[in-house]
């Protein structure tokens, strides 16, 4: 039987990403996935007729331009196309336009809030600093603070003279910023509820937090981390999907010699004397290998995948500690044509761009605590966009495919399982609520797919449909994330690795958590890496 350098549980687009620079070091790799498809939530998939549904995730800006040059991965078909503008919808029966234009962009905020025009000055200049920040850090392993490693001070060195040229000031200021809620952020810089509620999607999207709640300003800077070409901030659409994604890291794999095999769900990761021996399949087939790397989160790994012996008592109960609950849900829908808007102008271009449905931050709290009783938000702050309006080739001639994103959506309905019923009462109410605001948006529809935080579970394995496989809380960042003890990618046993967004930098489709991952698995073989790594500044 072949034995195999890497066995890799999962073709999530970061278990892609670490199998394609291995295989690029010349290791034999065997990616395994338990579905008839490949990229987890990064996927395409035709649900209905000749739509191509983007049915996980959406949006594509994280992944990081150093992964794609490494991996040349436009040799492979990516290309991701930009988009500019959206708008927030007022139940007054207004709109809050966004664009890329600074200048326009100030004569908007002018529109509605004079005081705020210098405002957004100074929380654009703001955010854009952290950015610059904290952006060098997401190719590098988080160094742990208790180790006495060589690799771990340098490391802690180099951190520590980042936090030094921030200055007395700058260093309060970012300290502060992990910690308030985005609420609390907001209200630094704007007086206007409308331009604060427009601010505060990016950091409750996917978050069990309300927007008052600590620590839900740091998700906002997670949110803008990003770029596309070169544009940091700049959100964009994967020509044919976000498959196209995942797509092209496997013809990355498969160029360096790796190979992927779909339809093989994993029982159980072997271990013997405290090494790792390869993978049981759920049909009873055993692959050897030295190293296993898992693109499943913590709880997933450690308590789905482990025999609790082998994970050992210490980190088991780190992983049921672990938080990783969902608070959202997700519709997928095929329209027969251009929904319109009563607030906004015919013709304008900012219906290409993403728009919300929220227009005070009292909204948000509402929706959590409704989310806090195991209910769906009766009024969520929906996140809508129409790719086919950048990317027509995702729906027939005429036709377009509209994604939302939804919060708050419970995991489970007042504790209960989700039914076919629960879910139709659910996407219904969201349906509801675009329609206020469109008066022709239900004549439009053909199709509805309907996504709840457990059948995301279910299908693709992220816990409770938690979009970042692990809330990305303070005390699961950095040298935490997933917690301490497997903070660097690597197991509680020998040859044990993790690659997911479970790991450090955390969720979104970035693709650094896997390639940090295959950095390290390098590091320990003694091969030498082409991983890249921000060296930042010395």
């Amino acid at each position: 039987m072949k034995k195999y350098d890497v066995i890799v549980v999962g073709a999530g687009h970061n278990g892609l990403t670490n199998a394609a620079f291995l295989a690029k070091a010349g290791l034999d790799v065997l990616v395994v996935e338990k579905n008839d498809y490949i990229g987890g939530a990064t996927v395409s998939r035709n649900l209905h007729g000749d739509w191509k549904y983007s049915n996980c995730s959406y949006l594509a800006s994280l992944f990081r331009p150093e992964i794609y040059r490494h991996l040349n991965l436009a040799k492979h078909g990516l290309q991701v196309v930009t988009y500019n503008g959206g708008f927030t919808l007022t139940d007054c029966g207004d709109y809050l336009g966004s664009y890329s234009d600074h200048e326009v962009m100030r004569r908007e905020i002018r529109r509605h809030s004079p005081v705020d025009v210098d405002a957004y000055d100074r929380y654009y200049h703001q955010m854009a600093k952290w950015c610059r920040f904290i952006r060098p850090m997401l190719l590098r392993t988080p160094p742990d603070p208790t180790s006495f490693k060589f690799r771990d001070l340098d490391e802690l060195r180099w951190l520590g003279k980042k936090f030094f040229d921030l200055g007395p000031r700058d260093l309060h200021d970012f300290m502060k910023f992990f910690t308030v809620s985005v609420g609390e952020f907001l209200d630094e810089f704007f007086h206007s509820d409308l331009i604060k509620a427009h601010k505060a999607g990016s950091a409750v999207v996917g978050t069990n937090l309300g927007a008052m709640s600590p620590g839900t300003a740091y998700v906002l800077l997670h949110h803008y981390m990003g770029d596309v070409d070169g544009a940091v901030g700049a959100w964009g659409f994967p020509r044919g999907g976000m498959g196209a994604v995942s797509g092209a890291l496997a013809g990355a794999v498969k160029e360096h010699g790796g190979e992927i095999r779909t339809n093989a769900g994993v029982d159980q990761i072997m271990v013997k004397n405290g090494k790792v021996t390869g993978v049981r399949l759920e049909n009873g087939e055993e692959i050897n290998a030295d190293r296993v790397v898992s693109n499943l989160d913590a709880r997933k790994t450690f308590l789905g995948m482990m025999d609790p012996k082998d994970a050992g008592e210490k980190v088991v109960k780190a992983a049921k500690r672990y938080k990783s609950r969902g608070s959202s849900g997700k519709l997928n829908i095929a329209l027969n044509g251009v929904p319109e808007f009563t607030a906004l102008p015919k013709g304008s271009e900012l219906i290409k761009g993403d728009f919300h449905i929220v227009d005070n931050m009292e909204a948000y709290e509402r929706g959590y605590d409704e989310w806090k009783d195991g209910k769906w938000s009766t009024h969520p702050y929906l996140d809508l966009l129409i790719p086919t309006l950048t990317d027509p080739t995702m729906a027939p001639p005429g036709k377009h495919f509209m994604t939302c994103f939804v919060q708050y959506c419970p995991s489970r309905v007042e504790g209960k399982d989700w039914t076919p019923v629960l879910l139709k009462q659910f996407g219904d109410n969201v349906i509801d609520n675009i329609a206020k605001y469109s008066p022709n948006f239900k004549d439009l529809i053909e199709h509805v797919e309907i996504r709840s935080g457990q059948v995301i579970d279910n299908e693709i394995g992220l816990t409770e449909g938690n979009i970042f496989q692990g809330e990305l809380s303070l005390n699961q960042l950095m040298f935490n994330r997933p917690f301490h003890g497997c903070a660097q990618y690597r197991g509680p046993v020998n040859g044990l690795y993790l690659s997911g967004s479970t790991t450090h930098p955390g969720g979104g489709v970035m693709g650094a958590p896997g390639a940090n991952s295959a950095r390290e698995i390098l590091i320990d073989m003694n091969i030498s890496t082409t991983v890249p790594e921000d060296e930042g500044d010395d």
